[in-house]
């Protein structure tokens, strides 16, 4: 577990361990989520990043007989 400070102007420096592996960029955008008595960073990702990420997905599904 990391630990992190929390600066007189109230800024986190995400530890590079983390940036790296989550493969961050300066300046780029994050949604903060306060969840109770916690606090969740998620990346906002450009779109153009997801496409295959459905690759080999099962597909065949069982459908009603009036579908």
């Amino acid at each position: 577990m990391t630990t992190v400070i929390l600066s007189p102007k109230y800024q986190v420096v995400i530890p590079k361990e983390i940036r790296d592996k989550l493969k961050l960029k300066p300046g780029q955008k994050m949604q903060i989520i306060n969840l109770g008595d916690r606090i969740e960073f998620v990346p906002i990702r450009d779109i153009k990043e997801a496409r295959g990420f459905l690759k080999g997905i099962d597909s065949d599904i069982e459908r009603e007989g009036d579908r």
